[in-house]
């Protein structure tokens, strides 16, 4: 990570002898020109302190408002994982970290449970690599013709799919070191037997991330499902009563968004 800081000011020297006296140790750029300048010209800044991600292609990662939240995108920036190219969506979904409190590596197998577009898989299938498996699920068969096609034309052979049923993900038993849930556990109308499904398609020690919209209690089961969104409090005690134990809980994991998200680790006993 290299680390470089523009200022904003009108006088030149007045920072190099702030930069002197504070000891800061990073390159520190000073045009005199304040917001008119190129560079916040070329990042349209409206206003300081703002920060930017740059990734390894030279795009911006990430734009952010405080420096609390750097760790998390540095983490996504730097991961040595060979990814498809960055989206926005990374930013907030943060697939590193996911894959790393599920404790997936190269060899793992590995479900994606409402793959959807395949987003979470293609992930998934380059941290695993070709000693690994990864199973797309889903209950919508174009969309998994979709990541078959597509594993297929980039010669990916660890991605496996699978249609799966409302009452039944179609999980091998003891087969999966990690299951993945990504926005769609909210959709489930058997949230029972999906998770009974889940404890035993998972090996002892085995992990399930859930990652949904936040709500408040006291809603139908299906006017959550209308409104994609969960309360956690419901998703954990379904987890305790299939056996799944609560290993940590993230209130706010997509951080300052209009959907505010919840990351669940749940996890099979040994």
């Amino acid at each position: 990570m290299t680390l470089v800081g523009i200022s904003l000011d009108d006088e030149p020297g007045k920072v190099e002898r702030f930069v002197a006296q504070k000891g800061i140790f990073w390159p520190e750029v000073c045009d005199g020109k304040t917001d008119a300048g190129e560079i916040a010209k070329l990042y349209n800044v409206e206003g300081t302190p703002d920060l930017y991600v740059i990734d390894r292609d030279g795009n911006i990662a990430a734009r952010l408002f405080s420096a609390t939240l750097l760790d998390r995108h540095l983490a996504e920036v730097t991961a040595a994982d060979a990814f498809p190219p960055r989206i926005p969506r990374d930013a907030w979904q943060r697939p590193v970290e996911i894959m790393e409190q599920l404790g997936v590596r190269a060899g793992s197998a590995v479900a994606d449970v409402g793959a959807g577009d395949g987003y979470f898989t293609f992930r998934l299938a380059a941290r695993v690599g070709a000693r690994g498996k990864v199973f797309a699920q889903d209950l919508d068969e174009t969309a998994l013709k979709k990541i078959a096609g597509r594993a297929q034309q980039e010669k990916i052979g660890q991605i496996e799919t699978i249609c799966g049923k409302p009452d039944d993900p179609k999980l091998a038993e003891s087969s999966l070191d990690a299951i993945l849930v990504v926005d769609a556990f909210h959709g489930f109308p058997q949230a029972d037997a999906i998770l009974a499904g889940f404890y035993r398609a998972l090996r002892p020690g085995g992990r399930v991330a859930v990652l949904d919209r936040t709500a408040t209690l006291g809603l139908k089961t299906s006017e959550y499902r209308e409104k994609h969104s969960l309360p956690p409090e419901m998703l954990i005690s379904h987890a305790a009563a299939a056996g799944l134990r609560l290993v940590s809980f993230d209130a706010d994991f997509s951080g300052p968004r209009f959907d505010r998200s919840y990351l669940a680790l749940l996890e099979k006993p040994r």
